[in-house]
C-alpha cells in the first residue's frame, strides 16, 4: 500500500513518530510531508528529531510537483497526524494553498481514505462545523484521545492507544495494545 503521512505544527509529534515506527517501508510505500510549522514543534517535542526508516520518502509542502497532487495518482491512505485546527479548517474548505492541503483535497475528491488526527482542546463551534464538513466529505476523524483500560505505564504507551486506532483505520495489523475483551456471558 502507499501511505502519505502528513505532520502539522500541532502539538503531538510523538503520535506521528510512533505511527511511522509501526509502518514498514519495505512492505509499504511510505511518504512523509511536514507543514510549514511542523519543524518548530518537532524540535520542541522530539529533541533527537523525527526518525525515519530507510526507504521513507519525504516531500516539501511547497512543491506541487509530486504524484499525490493529482487525482490520477493518489496514495491509498493519507493520515494527517497530528492535525492542527488551522490545517483542518483549510482542508474542510478546500483551500489547497500548498501540496499537503492539495493532497488532502485529492483524497476527498477521489473518495480515498483521509484520516485526520486532531489534537486540540477545547473545541469551538468553528471546529465542530469543520468536523461536520469533513465527515460529510468522507474524511475519518480520529481525535488524539487516548484510552486507559490497557493501563499504559509510559507516555509512549498512552500515545500507542491512539496510534493503534489509526493503524486499524489504515488497515494495518499491529500488536501495539491489547484489544478490548468481550465480556463473559
Amino acid at each position: 500500500m502507499r501511505f502519505l503521512i502528513a505532520i502539522t505544527g500541532a502539538s503531538g509529534s510523538l503520535y506521528a513518530q510512533r505511527l511511522l515506527d509501526q509502518i514498514d517501508p519495505v512492505e509499504h510505500e511510505v511518504h512523509v510531508m511536514l507543514s510549514q510549522y511542523a519543524p518548530q514543534v518537532l524540535a520542541e517535542e522530539l529533541p533527537d528529531g523525527l526518525k525515519l526508516k530507510p526507504g521513507v520518502q519525504t516531500h516539501s509542502p511547497r512543491s506541487m510537483n509530486l504524484p499525490f497532487a493529482s487525482g490520477s495518482n493518489p496514495p491509498d491512505v493519507m493520515v494527517v497526524i497530528p492535525c492542527s485546527m488551522g490545517t483542518m479548517g483549510r482542508i474542510a474548505h478546500g483551500l489547497s494553498s500548498d501540496s499537503m492541503l492539495r493532497c488532502a483535497d485529492v483524497m476527498l475528491k477521489e473518495r480515498r481514505k483521509l484520516i485526520l488526527v486532531p489534537r486540540e482542546t477545547p473545541i469551538s463551534l468553528v471546529h465542530v462545523k469543520n468536523f461536520e464538513l469533513l465527515l460529510l466529505a468522507g474524511a475519518q476523524l480520529l481525535p488524539a484521545n487516548p484510552s486507559f483500560y490497557t493501563r499504559p505505564a509510559t507516555v509512549e504507551a498512552v500515545v500507542d492507544t491512539v496510534v493503534a486506532r489509526v493503524l486499524d483505520h489504515m488497515g494495518l495489523k499491529h500488536t501495539l495494545v491489547h484489544r478490548w475483551q468481550d465480556e463473559p456471558e
